[in-house]
């Protein structure tokens, strides 16, 4: 019997991507959803990854992915919820379409997901499946410019302890809350120092330790309903 595939969303860049391969590599099948098509993606499709567009931003994108993926797999490991949309705050006419588009990316997709893809959990034939919420540090302060963000992603929070309720004890629910974990291209070294300085820790990890987090939670059979702190000490500041 083949091993049952654990889906990544918003699995084609950074700390998706990088968990996606490095999955791989332990010799999981990994499916990963992508908004759009990027170069990216050939080396993935290399590797065996299975990608499957999706547009989070609609209800009918959503479920339309819903049934691509269930056409894809009779079964999932697990399903780690990553899509995600850094987007500030909108003035004006945009900010409530700002706020919507987030909400559903951020909230509407996982639960949705998660009602939806039940059964591919449960016909799984390994003894642990896991449904994995990345949220944020941003959760815990707030902000001044990504509001919406922020207040989305307490959302996400906050349906990683009602679905660990609601699916326990067969189905494992759980989120990670990073902090800044990678630079992006360009970052000068002024940035660099600022992000360094804001926690404990001082310094900007890599994807590693958040690849690090993801296998401790699929790894252990005895955690549900928490988010893991991924922040470097930032509330000791």
């Amino acid at each position: 019997m083949s091993a049952s595939p654990i889906l990544i969303t918003g699995g084609a860049q950074r700390l998706g991507r990088h968990c996606a391969e490095r999955l791989a590599e332990d010799g999981h099948p990994v499916i990963i959803s992508y908004r759009r098509e990027r170069e990216a993606l050939a080396a993935l499709r290399e590797r065996g990854i299975v990608t499957l567009e999706a547009d989070f931003s609609t209800e009918a994108g959503i479920l339309d992915f819903i049934a691509r993926l269930k056409s894809e797999t009779s079964s999932l490991r697990a399903i780690v919820h990553n899509a995600s949309d850094w987007a500030p705050d909108s003035a004006g006419d945009q900010a409530g379409a700002t706020f919507e588009r987030l909400f559903r990316i951020h909230m509407q997709a996982p639960y949705l997901v998660n009602l939806h893809c039940r059964e591919l959990l449960d016909a799984c034939g390994e003894p642990q499946r896991d449904i994995v919420h990345i949220t944020d540090y941003v959760v815990q302060k707030g902000s001044r410019k990504h509001a919406a963000y922020a207040a989305t992603k307490a959302g996400l929070e906050s349906l990683t302890l009602s679905f660990a309720a609601m699916y326990a004890p067969s189905i494992q629910v759980n989120g990670i809350a990073p902090a800044l974990i990678m630079l992006n291209e360009g970052d000068d070294e002024a940035y660099i120092e600022r992000a360094r300085a804001k926690s404990a820790m001082g310094m900007v990890p890599g994807p590693g330790v958040f690849y690090q987090s993801l296998r401790y939670l699929l790894d252990n059979r005895y955690v549900t309903g928490i988010t893991l702190p991924l922040d470097g000490g930032r509330h000791l500041r």
